[in-house]
């Protein structure tokens, strides 16, 4: 993979970056060698990206040459707009305000360079700026109004317009990051494609143990993708992959989303898709689309404030009360008598403006059924924590909790009608990868929600079909990421 900077005037590259072809933008733009190298990376470092000048073509070409510029034309729309740069940066405040604490003055600017300053105290914003607006070279403006710091104008900056005093800096952050890059090249035994697996380590409830996603590694690479596992902190490399798998636990406000939203305008194949993540993680509109298309469910009732006393006659007692966005049984209250229901319906009001009330079936497990690419891929018994009425119990500290066993099947195992009425429940929200809770009462069957970014652990979920399993997984990402890059051939 070649690394080409693009400026108006070679001359204007002052830095002697090793691996890196300087190309003068009309060069870039009009002779036909430059189009032909599919594998070529473009970093844009133009005078200017405004509308139609060369630096503007540079970035819009090169996306259509499949190049992935850094930035990219979006990214110069974003830029030319303080108004979206102060939405994009909103999350920021409480770092931007650390990082400028010491500061005397009341305007400050801040250079960055492939995301490093030149102070060490403020490289974790620079990290983030960079990041998020996604500009090899950028200059932040701040203010201070009272004794609180926003952003000004964020802009990228030519590479002529690197400080005198910077330039050794600027040198030492651009190597690196080029340098970074090859590294992680020389890794791959010519991959035909690039994969990350997003993932906390610190998430004591992982979407999948350390063994399962060793697994997923291992065959992946059999299927001739290289697999990177990346955090949070990783944001700004989303447009080094072909597909993004979301292997954290996924909320809709949350970075997991944002994740997967820029994966997908980036066009990744990305499992799970924002659209996915939003429907799944709300349970109103699961209740709702439930009902609408006449799929089992225990009786539901969407409550408010206005119609609370409508929850003991509708559903009777005991009932559940969940937060539209609760996971593993948090934010998932059993109410047994009508004295404890005003507090507890209050206290998840006062989080949402809606919350779901059902009625209470008790059974001793939940059937899981997996799904993936419409198609069943794996059954599980979930079963109830004993002494207990929901299949995790959760203590009083973030890493105390117990979970009930897990009894992997065949698909063939399973009663005929779990199995085809969680894949109608799933195929309302789309074709990515889902977990569908039911609960069998007797011959009855209802379904309790459909979780995008499903449990894949290393000795559950994989009991049946072993590493068959991940070779399925890994399959469907190899599948949509020909489907693509053949749709963008055409």
């Amino acid at each position: 993979m070649s690394n080409l900077v693009v400026v108006n005037n070679p001359r204007d590259w002052p830095l002697d970056i090793p691996g890196v072809t300087v190309v003068a933008a009309r060069a870039y733009l009009t002779d036909p060698a430059y189009g032909s190298d599919r594998t070529a990376r473009v970093f844009n470092l133009c005078k200017s990206y405004r509308y139609q000048t060369l630096g503007y073509y540079v970035s819009l070409l090169a996306e259509a040459r499949g190049h992935k510029p850094l930035p990219r034309a979006n990214t110069i729309e974003d830029l030319q707009s303080q108004n979206m740069v102060r939405l994009l940066t909103e999350g920021l405040n409480d770092l931007i305000q650390k990082s400028l604490a010491p500061i005397k003055s009341d305007a400050f600017e801040l250079s960055i360079y492939f995301g490093h300053n030149t102070a060490s105290r403020h490289e974790q914003l620079s990290r983030q700026l960079f990041n998020l607006l996604q500009a090899p070279l950028l200059r932040a403006e701040f203010e201070r109004r009272g004794h609180h710091w926003r952003i000004r104008s964020v802009r990228p900056i030519a590479a002529s317009d690197i400080q005198p005093q910077h330039q050794e800096f600027a040198i030492q952050a651009t190597t690196e990051y080029f340098m970074g890059r090859r590294r992680r090249t020389h890794k791959q035994i010519a991959p035909r494609y690039n994969l990350a697996i997003l993932h906390d380590p610190a998430n004591p409830e992982p979407a999948s143990n350390a063994r399962a996603l060793q697994k997923f590694e291992k065959a992946a690479q059999a299927l001739g993708m290289h697999v990177e596992f990346i955090t949070k902190a990783d944001y700004g490399r989303l447009t080094e992959f072909d597909a993004l798998f979301i292997r954290d636990t996924t909320f809709a406000n949350h970075y997991t989303f944002r994740f997967s939203r820029r994966a997908a305008a980036e066009g990744l194949v990305v499992i799970d898709d924002p659209d996915s993540i939003l429907k799944c993680n709300n349970k109103v509109y699961l209740a709702e689309i439930l009902a609408r298309h006449r799929i089992p469910a225990p009786k539901t009732l969407l409550v408010h404030r206005d119609n609370v006393s409508q929850i003991v006659p509708a559903l009777g007692l005991p009932c559940v009360l969940k937060q539209p966005d609760s996971s593993f049984s948090l934010g998932v209250v059993k109410v047994e008598t009508e004295q404890e229901l005003p507090a507890k319906v209050n206290g998840l009001l006062d989080k949402s403006e809606l919350i779901v009330a059902q009625e209470f079936l008790p059974t001793e497990f939940d059937w899981r059924i997996g799904i993936l690419d419409r198609r069943p891929l794996f059954v599980a018994k979930y079963f109830m924590v004993p002494g207990h009425w929901q299949i995790i119990r959760h203590g009083d500290e973030k890493h105390d909790f117990v979970e009930g066993k897990t009894e992997a099947l065949s698909v063939g195992e399973a009663p005929d009608r779990v199995v085809k009425t969680a894949l109608r429940a799933a195929n309302l929200i789309g074709d990515g990868f889902y977990g569908v809770d039911i609960k069998q009462v007797g011959k009855r069957f209802y379904v309790i929600e459909i979780n995008d970014n499903p449990n894949v652990d290393a000795g559950n979920e994989d009991s049946v079909l072993k590493d068959a399993l991940y070779r399925e997984v890994m399959g469907v990402f190899l599948k949509r990421i020909e489907a693509r890059k053949r749709g963008a051939a055409r």
